[in-house]
């Protein structure tokens, strides 16, 4: 999640690069001043755990709980999607301008915001998988608390991630806290898939579909919508306790330099410069399809296996094995990144494209297994390359251009927006080709034209998108960048503030 211009994060960030000689000197005599505790370390890495619990569970498992558990057509289900990620890609400008005109109080000036946004989180995210006694208005019930749930977590993710940059002066010690948050982050997306699978999984067993022929719905399982709550209850319970624990462990330290930073370009200003950039055109243009592709593969793979094939046993072991293989594989993601450059990775996302058009065409368990491993090391390396060549584009970028604070910002700022726009434009279309296919909220069996219509969607659809974003990236010359030392440390900087997991 990007820092809002101006915030703390983006003004330690665009602080100028000292002398070798003096940055060692005064990193040594920082560091031992401003030192983090293990304690300290370990609970700003818990603020980190509920929103990956709780995003990890909806990408694999709302669009289930909304087609055949609340029972609500597929048409609304595509707007209840929308209408989510547009909430939280325009969140992030609106959080960044609030918190960054908001005044430090006795907590700090980023812990309040945190703190306040815990309960109405909590609160969106039970009523998200609640299942209200009437039926005719579920499809506005769903929208509004998916909505107000991307909000309140953007608004929390924001100041966190910036928080970053107000732990302590040492540089070395914000790499370590930021390496401690993302280790957890990973944690929070095990768990989330895992612990919310395992929870709903009896809500899913096929015995009550097995004489059913026709696509008739089936009834609305007291135990499905009991289990469901049970799920979302224990992540309210993780959001109140982690956020207690970054709270106790963790001091907001005074900005040193909010005072003297001087005014940067606004938004929109600066968003018409980065615009005709075009490194950045091609970055954007092409993690748009790829990061799509793969939101995409994710979203319907429960469905797939559900619906279009006899894997619905294997679901929560198929989505553990992705998650356990993307995490596993980034360190030796960020090796190649390091040691082949920025343009071999990505070859590593092309993986993902002969096995899913495998798994539609041969939907069985043993060949399920070895996509969802594969899925997992492409997801990876997927989420790992935009990260570390968008530094290189800003780089670029300030070699040719000169202008005050705030254009770095924007950068992430702007890549994160358009991000989840584009997400909430395929998922809504693609929902909505559901509808048009006959999909039968609840119903036991589907027809052919939706199992055709899942298999597209799990494979040609995503093998499309990575096709076009990677013949997009690999297109024209690599970015421009300064000398190794001070491109390092930029990226450093800059990575303090985001999140990989």
């Amino acid at each position: 999640m990007a820092a809002p211009p101006g915030s703390p994060s983006a003004q330690a960030a665009e602080a100028p690069l000292s002398q070798p000689g003096e940055q060692t000197v005064e990193m040594g005599s920082v560091s031992r001043a401003g030192r983090l505790s293990f304690c300290t370390k370990v609970c700003y890495g818990f603020g980190g755990i509920p929103n990956q619990v709780a995003s990890s569970a909806i990408a694999f498992y709302l669009q289930l709980f909304l087609l055949d558990v609340a029972q609500i057509p597929a048409a609304y289900v595509s707007l209840v999607l929308f209408g989510g990620k547009v909430s939280g890609a325009a969140a992030d400008p609106v959080a960044g301008f609030f918190i960054n005109r908001s005044r430090r109080r006795g907590s700090g000036r980023l812990m309040p915001w945190m703190l306040g946004c815990t309960p109405f989180i909590a609160l969106a995210y039970f009523f998200l998988w609640f299942l209200p006694p009437f039926t005719s208005l579920r499809g506005l019930w769903y929208t509004t608390f998916y909505c107000l749930f991307q909000a309140m977590a953007t608004f929390f993710q924001v100041p966190y991630t910036a928080l970053t940059m107000l732990l302590t002066p040492s540089p070395t010690e914000r790499d370590s806290a930021t390496a401690y948050r993302m280790t957890m982050e990973m944690v929070g997306t095990l768990m989330g898939a895992t612990v919310h699978g395992f929870i709903v999984s009896g809500a899913h067993r096929s015995n009550h579909c097995v004489d059913t022929e026709l696509p008739v719905p089936a009834a609305i399982s007291p135990d499905a919508t009991r289990l469901y709550s049970i799920a979302a209850a224990v992540v309210v319970v993780t959001y109140h306790v982690c956020s207690g624990l970054l709270c106790l462990g963790v001091k907001e330290q005074p900005d040193p330099s909010a005072s003297a930073s001087g005014q940067g370009l606004g938004f929109l200003a600066g968003l018409g410069l980065t615009a005709r950039h075009p490194p950045y055109l091609k970055l954007v243009v092409s993690f748009l399809f790829i990061s799509t592709a793969v939101q995409v593969e994710q979203s319907y793979l429960v469905l797939f296996c559900t619906h279009a094939s006899r894997l619905h046993d294997h679901v929560q072991n198929l989505v553990l094995i992705i998650l356990v293989s993307a995490v596993l594989s980034t360190p030796l993601w960020e090796w190649v990144l390091q040691r082949f450059g920025k343009r071999t990775p990505a070859f590593g996302i092309f993986m993902m494209v002969p096995f899913a058009i495998l798994l539609a065409a041969m939907p069985t368990a043993p060949v399920a297994y070895v996509v969802a491993f594969v899925s997992g090391v492409s997801t990876a390396v997927s989420l790992l390359l935009p990260w570390s060549i968008l530094p290189d584009v800003v780089d670029d970028f300030q070699l040719q251009h000169r202008h005050g604070p705030g254009l770095e910002t924007i950068f992430y700022a702007s890549y994160v927006f358009f991000t989840k726009l584009s997400s909430a434009g395929a998922l809504g279309i693609s929902t909505l080709s559901l509808q048009f296919a006959g999909y039968k909220a609840g119903a036991c069996k589907q027809t052919e034209e939706v199992v055709v219509t899942l298999k597209v969607l799990i494979g040609a659809v995503p093998t499309c998108m990575i096709l076009a974003g990677l013949c997009i990236l690999m297109v024209g010359p690599t970015p421009k960048v300064p000398s190794q030392d001070t491109s390092f440390q930029l990226s450093l900087r800059r990575r303090t503030s985001y999140s990989l997991a």
